[in-house]
């Protein structure tokens, strides 16, 4: 019998596809001594149901599902036809996985107890954001959160396995729905970005070990409301100004999120009088953003605090949300403090 040893092509036919999520989750499950494959599986269920929603999203206008659905959510937002779906597609995936014993959805008012007796992990997650822009072509994402429950695996879902401060996540992700689909979360042994190749049905990764810069000069931020901002954060946007910074403000979270991370720049969306404690959810949207961008190098507050020590106290709860470049983060924070320090 002839036998001849492997060694890789270099022919200019045999170029490289990449490395699959898959294949980079295996990789990196030595990363969770604790772990035994669980979270390994509950991230490829999550990815999943990422491409199943890509392809509902890239096929609304077609499908007849963009639009409202004609009901609100929890938050008394009218929930359009994707949040819906995706929100199926999510929990479905989430279920049959059997990692996870409880989901905490933006579109679910209560708890989803799965009674997965076995499940260690609960997840959080905004199945789709920015739903809304749908209609008109702009760019939306899903935000998940994963923590590992506190109380022991086959008793009854307990509030302490919910409401965990964003320190105790074991992993968080997004997923942007945009010119092209990509999925980006950290475990916390850094981030990495997979970009969808849709013609061969498998996200590949594109953005290896992802680093925000320390500063930049885009400030993302409605000023529709600027009036009712407190006087340090208006500052702050003055200050901008006078630097010449540029204002991108999509209306999409992860949009937004996501290029600021890449290109440097801050993320805001305050407090202001009339929504005093400010409009983003901490526990499936500010959470898992605040714990990938320290991963990357950036920094996350409520405008003093650091997001990932705020322990929650219900199951929606609003936070304001200064996200982005470490020293941008930094310095809205300290006018902040000051300003406020003056008003006592």
């Amino acid at each position: 019998m002839k036998v001849k040893y492997y060694t890789p092509s270099d022919s200019k036919l045999a170029y490289s596809v990449g490395v699959t999520l898959d294949r980079f989750i295996k990789m990196k499950q030595d990363d969770f001594p604790f772990a035994s494959g669980e979270l390994s599986q509950l991230l490829r269920d999550i990815g999943l149901a990422a491409k199943i929603v890509n392809r509902e999203t890239n096929r609304a206008g077609l499908a007849n599902i963009a639009g409202a659905f004609g009901n609100t959510n929890i938050q008394g937002e009218e929930q359009q036809k994707l949040d819906v779906i995706a929100n199926i597609r999510f929990t479905r995936a989430l279920t049959k996985g059997g990692e996870v014993c409880a989901i905490v959805s933006e579109e679910d008012d209560e708890v989803i107890d799965l009674q997965n007796s076995s499940g260690k992990y609960v997840v959080a997650i905004d199945p789709l954001d920015g739903s809304s822009n749908i209609d008109v072509n702009i760019s939306i994402g899903t935000i998940f959160s994963i923590y590992r429950r506190v109380t022991p695996v086959g008793s009854p879902i307990q509030p302490e396995d919910i409401m965990q401060p964003g320190r105790n996540q074991v992993a968080a992700g997004y997923v942007l729905y945009g010119s092209s689909t990509m999925l980006v979360y950290t475990t916390g042994h850094g981030v990495n970005g997979f970009t969808y190749e849709a013609s061969l049905g498998e996200f590949f990764l594109s953005h290896p070990d992802m680093k925000a810069p320390q500063n930049g000069k885009i400030y993302s931020i409605n000023e529709g409301t600027y009036n009712h901002f407190e006087p340090g954060l208006r500052e702050y946007l003055e200050n901008c100004k006078k630097l010449e910074y540029s204002a991108r403000y999509i209306g999409s979270l992860v949009a937004d999120f996501h290029r600021n991370l890449l290109k440097g720049g801050i993320y805001i969306y305050p407090a202001t009088t009339k929504s005093p404690s400010g409009k983003l959810r901490l526990l499936y949207e500010a959470n898992a953003l605040a714990f990938i961008a320290e991963q990357a190098g950036a920094s996350a507050i409520d405008g003093e605090e650091r997001i990932l020590d705020i322990q929650p106290s219900s199951l929606h709860q609003r936070t304001p949300l200064y996200i982005g470049s470490i020293e941008m983060v930094k310095e809205v924070g300290a006018l902040i403090k000051k300003r406020r320090a003056l008003t006592v």
